[in-house]
């Protein structure tokens, strides 16, 4: 029952929901509202800097500020969901077996400082990019000097990705109807019904990739036969996309706020020790 029940839930169309929902129906959060520029500065601190920071009390100063933030910015369950799983798969095991095998207090605390990093890091990334649509994050990119083909590059991976995850449903429902599901009844039938689930998923992979690269061929196609490169190197454009950006007084109070409570998290272990 735990089986079907979890099938059920975590089915293509509910990914691509949430999905859908994480890039256009956080429009509404003040990090949405918040200028992309901002969002660049505020993760180059909170994803990058504690990279080289080994101070355990500041770390977890840090975790409790990005997750408050990750809060605010209303993150859809799936992708939390895919947070815990890649917490505990990177550094979980690790720390499960040193303790398991008897390891001491200072092999723990390794282990608890890379934990509190990554997931630092990985919230920091979810909250910058959260609540950007693909024009807000292509806009941004090319505002802080980036080529303007990365830039759009980046935006049509965040629009197809939807598409994808629709095509690569309609692909699993035609192997659902070709083929022949076993019983499920009894744990024996549970088990082998996910592993038939699991089986047809890996297979519709093959060919989703070739109705992909049939796709991006026509977009690539009908990009050039409007204008594409010539609208890259036309600077009124380029100035009209640039108009949407502009940082406001939240902006500086948000940025200057979240540096403020990072200066302390860096004070406040040295007064201490």
């Amino acid at each position: 029952m735990f089986n079907q029940s979890f099938l059920e839930r975590m089915n293509i169309s509910t990914i691509r929901n949430q999905v859908l929902k994480n890039s256009y129906g956080n429009s509404d959060t003040l990090i949405a509202k918040m200028d992309p520029r901002t969002m660049f500065i505020w993760y180059f601190v909170f994803g990058i800097v504690p990279w080289f920071v080994s101070d355990t009390l500041m770390l977890m100063g840090l975790f409790i500020f990005v997750a408050a933030v990750t809060k605010i910015a209303k993150t859809v369950p799936l992708i939390l969901f895919i947070f815990v799983v890649g917490i505990f798969s990177q550094t979980g095991f690790l720390f499960m077996f040193t303790l398991l095998f008897g390891g001491s207090l200072s092999a723990v605390m390794p282990l608890l400082k890379l934990t509190l990093k990554i997931a630092v890091v990985s919230l920091a990334a979810i909250v910058a990019f959260a609540g950007m649509d693909p024009d807000k994050l292509s806009n941004g990119l090319m505002a802080i000097g980036l080529p303007e083909k990365f830039s759009f590059s980046v935006s049509y991976a965040y629009r197809i990705l939807p598409i994808l995850m629709e095509e690569y449903q309609s692909i699993l429902l035609s192997y659902k109807i070709r083929g022949v599901r076993p019983d499920s009844d009894g744990f024996k039938g549970k088990w082998r019904n996910l592993i038939y689930q699991i089986k047809i998923m890996i297979k519709a992979f093959y060919p989703l990739m070739l109705n992909m690269a049939k796709r991006s061929r026509t977009t690539v196609e009908a990009l050039e036969i409007k204008g594409f490169q010539r609208a890259l190197k036309n600077k009124k454009i380029r100035d009209m996309k640039m108009k949407k950006l502009s940082i406001q007084m939240q902006d500086i109070l948000f940025l200057t706020c979240s540096l403020l409570y990072f200066g302390m998290c860096l004070a406040v272990p040295q007064l201490l020790y």
